[in-house]
C-alpha cells in the first residue's frame, strides 16, 4: 500500500490530510477512452475502470461530453469492471493474434474497430494502474499506429506522473501518446453533486486535447491505410 510520511511527501498536513482519506479510496480507477472514427464524422469510445467506490467514471463522463460536444465523435463507454479480464492468460504472444479465449477474442475486436484513444488515469504509487496495464497486455497490433490522448487525475501532482509513464508505455505499442494533455489536481475538489465541475484552465485543455486528437487520427489513418 501507499504510505504517507513527513520525508517522503514534504507538504502541509491539509495536502498529507487529503491523501490520506482519498489515496485508497480512488486513486485505482484506470479508465480509457477510445474514439472510433466511422466513415468521415464519426467516432466510438470506450472506458475502462474497475476500482469499487472509484470517481474515475466521473472524470470518464465530462470528456465523453466534451467529445459528444465537439462533434464527430460516436461515443460508446466499455467498463472493464463488466468486460472482466483475468491477469493474462493467452498462452500465445498477442502479436500473433491467435487467441485461445473468448474474452481475448471479443477484447481485440472492440479495440481493433477504433482510429484513436484517450486514456482516463488515476495515479498509484506514482504510476497508473495494474488493470490497465493489464487490458493493455493483452493485445498488441489493434493498438498500433493510433493516437492517445490521455486525462490524469490526482492529488498536488494531478495525476501527472501516472500520464507520463503511461505515454512512455503506449510507444511499446506504436501508439503516438499526444503532447496536450489534460491534468486535474486535488481532483475531488471538482466534483459537486457527482458531476464534475471543470475550471477554465481544465476546459481548454480538453478543447485543445480533443482538437489535436482529431488532426492526428487522420494521419494515422492514413499510415494504417497504407499497409
Amino acid at each position: 500500500m501507499l504510505e504517507l510520511s513527513n520525508w517522503w511527501f514534504p507538504y502541509s498536513s491539509t495536502v498529507r490530510q487529503y491523501y490520506s482519506s482519498s489515496v485508497r479510496q480512488y486513486y485505482s480507477s484506470p479508465i480509457i477512452q477510445i474514439l472510433k472514427k466511422k466513415l468521415h464524422v464519426q467516432t466510438k469510445n470506450h472506458y475502462l475502470y474497475v476500482r469499487p467506490g472509484r470517481k474515475g467514471p466521473i472524470v470518464t463522463d465530462w470528456i465523453a461530453e466534451k467529445a459528444r460536444q465537439k462533434g464527430g465523435f460516436e461515443v460508446e463507454v466499455l467498463d472493464l469492471k463488466e468486460i472482466n479480464l483475468p491477469l493474462m492468460d493467452e498462452p500465445n504472444h498477442p502479436r500473433l493474434k491467435k487467441y485461445q479465449h473468448e474474452h481475448s477474442k471479443k477484447w481485440s475486436a472492440k479495440i481493433e474497430e477504433a482510429d484513436a484513444f484517450i486514456f482516463v488515469t488515476a495515479e498509484y504509487d506514482f504510476n497508473y494502474p495494474a488493470p490497465l496495464r493489464n487490458a493493455l497486455e493483452f493485445l498488441f497490433s489493434e493498438w498500433g499506429y493510433k493516437a492517445a490522448g490521455i486525462v490524469s487525475y490526482g492529488g498536488v501532482s494531478a495525476g501527472t506522473r501516472a500520464a507520463k509513464s503511461l505515454a512512455g508505455d503506449l510507444t511499446a505499442f506504436r501508439m503516438v501518446p499526444l503532447v496536450e494533455a489534460v491534468n486535474i489536481p486535488f481532483f475531488t475538489e471538482f466534483i459537486k453533486d457527482g458531476k464534475l465541475m471543470p475550471n477554465e484552465i481544465m476546459e481548454k485543455a480538453a478543447e485543445t486535447m480533443l482538437r489535436e486528437l482529431e488532426r492526428w487520427t487522420k494521419g494515422m489513418k492514413a499510415i494504417r491505410e497504407e499497409g
